[in-house]
């Protein structure tokens, strides 16, 4: 049997697709083409086709991962931020000169501000002592226990000083023993205070000097009373017996002269009713 060439096979092929027909169609082929067709064919060299590519072994292999997407830009600061940014720095040298203000400031009021005024005489001794007494009768004399001195009442009680002396001197038990029932002006308005009406009033005769007792009677009736030094009502009594040129407290603080002495001196002018050696009945307002 005789092998048809390949490259006679290859255009044989070749001839046949440029007219139309498939390699299937031999049947219809010119009878030119019809030996070539008959004669025994033989089986043309096979081609073997490439060997697809081995599939790799072992585990796919990983996709990367896609790259993090960036952040978004920072939003800038507000004006107010930034102006606090921009602004100069207190240096760390100002720092302890700082820290010393309070103490400047401190030194500076107490150099500009004038001290309280101080008083003397009768009266101030008075308000130290009449702390004793505000228990009773209250710190601003406003009452409590005892009766109230604010707002004219002592003097409504006690319109002469020299009864309320004798009534603080000789308290609710010497006038008990004198049998004494109103200790202070019969006449007041609203009705006078009875001995013992409102609790007890304690004998300061035994606790406090004469000077003592003369001090907080002034605080009571001037600086809680409120009887004004400089009326012509009280400017007699004041001078007399509070101020600080006070002749009857200067005689009684040098231990010359006794207030329950029933004797009557003339001291600055005026003639002193003596407070005497027991309690007596108060006086109306009227009394010189």
């Amino acid at each position: 049997m005789t092998e048809i060439p390949e490259h006679l096979l290859k255009r044989s092929r070749e001839r046949r697709s440029a007219i139309g027909k498939g390699d299937d169609a031999a049947g219809d082929a010119p009878a030119g083409d019809a030996a070539a067709s008959n004669a025994p064919a033989t089986t043309p060299a096979t081609t073997t086709p490439a060997a697809a590519p081995a599939a790799a072994s072992g585990p796919p292999a990983r996709t990367a991962a896609p790259a993090p997407a960036a952040p978004p830009p920072p939003k800038p600061d507000p004006v107010y931020v930034q102006a606090a940014k921009q602004r100069r720095k207190i240096p760390f040298w100002a720092m302890a000169t700082l820290s010393l203000m309070p103490l400047w400031g401190f030194m500076y009021v107490r150099a500009v501000t004038e001290p309280p005024e101080s008083v003397e005489g009768p009266l101030g001794l008075g308000a130290e002592i009449y702390s004793s007494c505000a228990s009773c009768h209250g710190a601003a004399g406003g009452g409590g226990v005892g009766y109230q001195f604010s707002g004219g009442e002592v003097l409504q009680t006690f319109p002469e000083i020299e009864d309320q002396i004798r009534y603080v001197y000789y308290g609710t038990e010497g006038y008990n023993a004198a049998g004494v029932d109103i200790y202070g002006n019969p006449d007041r308005e609203g009705g006078p205070h009875l001995t013992g009406g409102l609790g007890l009033m304690p004998a300061f005769g035994g606790q406090l000097t004469q000077y003592e007792i003369v001090s907080v009677i002034c605080h009571e009736r001037y600086t809680l009373g409120g009887a004004d030094p400089t009326s012509e009502e009280w400017a007699e009594e004041y001078e007399t017996w509070c101020s600080e040129e006070s002749p009857v407290f200067a005689e009684l603080q040098a231990g010359t002269y006794d207030y329950t002495s029933p004797e009557a001196p003339t001291m600055g002018g005026a003639e002193i009713t003596p407070i005497g050696p027991e309690a007596v009945p108060g006086s109306p307002a009227s009394a010189g």
